[in-house]
């Protein structure tokens, strides 16, 4: 902890000593943590054998950003880290050296340890990772002669081409003097000149100061085709930009950044000591369309805002009860004479089509596509089938597909538990796979699309499928109800039974039957389902389907009584009016119901939640219910009506009541539960 304390704080004022840095830590933090990121899926994506120079430049551009912005804020070991791992892609992208899969491996590492050590920055983890090693690893991948490496189709260029002996003269370039003060510290911004010597064709850069700088002042002279802001967005990466002074050579003038003499149409700059933007220099340099600094205006669909999500929840909630208070008012219109009340009815008409576009322009905010979480999967497929010795390709559909941040955030194990079930039990090894006719790489797809009020997601894989035989012999094993006369979709389900497993050995991957059971256990605690599918020797896929958002639901209303209760809409089947000889009655006051001819058991809602009546409904309806393939039929009073509901959470504000999922404020300004189908249901 004391050494996170004292890397924060080494360089928390700017090079003026006014600002404390400290205020932009988390905008660094975040930006580190996208071009990690970032990062991650440009190695994966790195093929040796073809190299793209394109990829190894945003490679290096990620790992340069990083250590710029790390040296800024004084975080010592996450700066030494990023340049060493940036000393390997330059000699990468340089073509002195060739790509192979350990420098991959550990560029992967690098990646990782880079996370623990912002983790630890932030006071996420109380441990900071060893890295010596691991700089050990890359020092020596790096200083690898070329001949060492294997040679790539595209390094057959000649070696002067390699590393150029001087930058030739570019068409149009000027010629300008750069003053950077006046500073207090001597030695400020005296390698500055080194950026145009990391980033080719932007020009050169020479000091012309080599002793003390003169009133304060460091003195360069600059060659190039840059404009004015592209410069100042290069140096803002190191000096705060209100100290450069661009000075074209010959008659001309110089200017500070934001001088009202100087017409410009660029925005005002960032405080000074600013965390660097998250574009890196390079970009800056030949992109002056970034984001965090860019003089350029940015295109429309890449504009963005961050917002804390406390802050959006906020807004949410504040939604949520301005669409209760319009159904107050509209249940209140109804009582007026349309015809004296024309204008106020029309203006109601108006603010409830205004009030649902509003709900769902704020709710879309919370959004994020499902791309934020099939991200994750390369990686850990890549790791997982290497130590499996399999070989298994990834293919992601619909990662546009969006569902609320909510459950995004919960999905992610129980989906992270499926994919690793696939690899591990589902995909073979590649000379079981090339025996049974299959291609020696298995595949694991991960799909996800819209369905009605709901999102369905799927993870399918080509392999060996679920055994009937060993499934049901497992559950007799185990004292579990099972027999041959299972239908398939019961037997595939045994795998969620708590302390299940098929594996023949117990492993640091599989086999102690921990994990599936908790994945429907989480799947139903977010409203949703889970149903399999499986062929011997063509595979097993798994459909999760979800509510869109747990915010706002499609409700049926009900009355028991004089009380009214929500019946989720995706949970409804059918409803019918109860008949003689349609219910019968059981031993031990159990009841079912005749449905065509299927018997279901009942339940009275009234006898359940202990409402009173005066007297019977004269004419008791039957609702059918159903979760996770079972029915029942819920006997109510009053079908009400559909209606789209605000979600409560009881446990926030009062304390969790059996069958109840939530609750919700009605038009009248009663309170309405929100029932649980999927517990209901069980119960019987």
């Amino acid at each position: 902890m004391a050494d996170r304390l004292s890397q924060g704080s080494a360089s928390s004022r700017s090079s003026d000593g006014g600002l404390d840095l400290q205020q932009f830590h988390q905008t660094f933090f975040e930006e580190a943590a996208e071009n990690l990121q970032s990062m991650e899926q440009l190695l994966l994506a790195l093929d040796p054998a073809a190299v793209d120079d394109e990829t190894l430049n945003a490679i290096f551009r990620v790992a340069h950003s990083i250590k710029g912005g790390a040296a800024t804020f004084g975080f010592t070991a996450v700066a030494t880290l990023a340049h060493e791992m940036e000393t390997l892609l330059d000699r990468l992208r340089r073509h002195e050296l060739s790509p192979t899969p350990p420098m991959v491996d550990v560029l992967l590492r690098g990646g990782d340890a880079l996370w623990g050590l912002l983790s630890f920055q932030q006071g996420l983890t109380d441990e900071a990772p060893e890295t010596g090693g691991l700089v050990a690893d890359i020092r020596r991948l790096a200083s690898l002669d070329a001949a060492e490496s294997a040679p790539a189709p595209a390094a057959a260029a000649p070696a002067a081409q390699s590393v150029p002996a001087a930058k030739p003269k570019m068409a149009g370039a000027r010629e300008l003097e750069v003053r950077i003060g006046p500073l207090e510290l001597p030695q400020t911004a005296s390698h500055l000149h080194e950026l145009f010597e990391e980033i080719p064709g932007i020009g050169e850069m020479k000091p012309l100061d080599f002793g003390e700088p003169v009133d304060g002042m460091r003195r360069f002279t600059v060659t190039t085709n840059c404009t004015d802001n592209e410069l100042l967005d290069l140096f803002s990466f190191h000096v705060d930009r209100k100290l450069v002074h661009l000075m074209e050579s010959g008659p001309g003038f110089g200017f500070y950044e934001g001088n009202p003499g100087v017409p410009s149409a660029a925005p005002e700059p960032p405080p000074a000591g600013s965390p660097a933007p998250s574009a890196p220099p390079a970009a800056a340099a030949t992109a002056p369309a970034k984001s965090g600094g860019s003089r350029a205006p940015a295109a429309p669909d890449a504009a963005t805002l961050r917002v804390s999500v406390e802050k959006v929840d906020q807004l949410i909630n504040l939604v949520g009860e301005l669409v209760i208070t319009q159904a107050m008012l509209i249940q209140g219109s109804r009582s007026l004479d349309p015809v004296v009340h024309q204008s106020l009815v029309s203006a109601i008409n108006l603010m409830e089509r205004n009030s649902r576009d509003l709900q769902d322009a704020v709710m879309s905010i919370r959004m994020i596509p499902m791309s934020a979480v099939f991200s994750r999967f390369p990686r850990m497929l890549r790791d997982l089938s290497g130590k499996l010795g399999k070989q298994v390709e990834l293919v992601t559909h619909g990662e546009a597909t969006e569902l609320d941040k909510g459950l995004i955030e919960k999905i992610t194990d129980p989906l992270t538990h499926l994919v690793r079930n696939s690899c591990d039990h589902g995909i073979e090894l590649p000379q079981v796979r090339v025996q049974a006719g299959k291609p020696a790489v298995g595949t694991i797809t991960l799909s996800a699309w819209h369905q009605g009020g709901s999102v369905v997601i799927e993870v399918r894989d080509d392999g060996k499928g679920l055994s009937r035989e060993k499934l049901i012999s497992k559950a007799i094993e185990r004292g579990l109800q099972a027999s041959d006369s299972m239908t398939d979709a019961q037997v595939w389900n045994l795998i969620f039974e708590p302390g299940f497993s098929t594996a023949e050995q117990v492993t640091d991957v599989s086999g102690r039957g921990v994990g599936m059971d908790v994945v429907k256990k989480n799947i139903l605690g977010l409203g949703g389902r889970v149903d399999i599918e499986s062929a011997p020797g063509c595979g097993m896929s798994v459909k999760v389907r979800l509510p869109l958002t747990l915010a706002i639901m499609d409700g049926m209303s009900v009355a028991v009584g004089d009380e009214v209760y929500i019946l989720p809409l995706g949970s409804v089947v059918e409803s019918d009016l109860i008949g003689p000889d349609r219910i019968r009655s059981l031993g031990n006051n159990n009841r079912v119901a005749k449905v065509r001819e299927e018997y279901l058991p009942v339940v009275d809602l009234a006898q359940h939640f202990g409402v009173w009546r005066d007297e019977p409904a004269a004419q008791p309806i039957m609702v059918i219910v159903e979760s996770e393939g079972s029915r029942a039929a819920l006997i109510v009073d009053e079908l009400i009506g559909q209606q789209q509901v605000v979600v409560k959470n009881l446990e926030t504000h009062y304390k969790r009541i059996p069958h109840v999922s939530g609750a919700t404020i009605l038009g009248n300004g009663r309170v309405a539960l929100i029932l649980d189908i999927a517990t209901l249901v069980q119960a019987r």
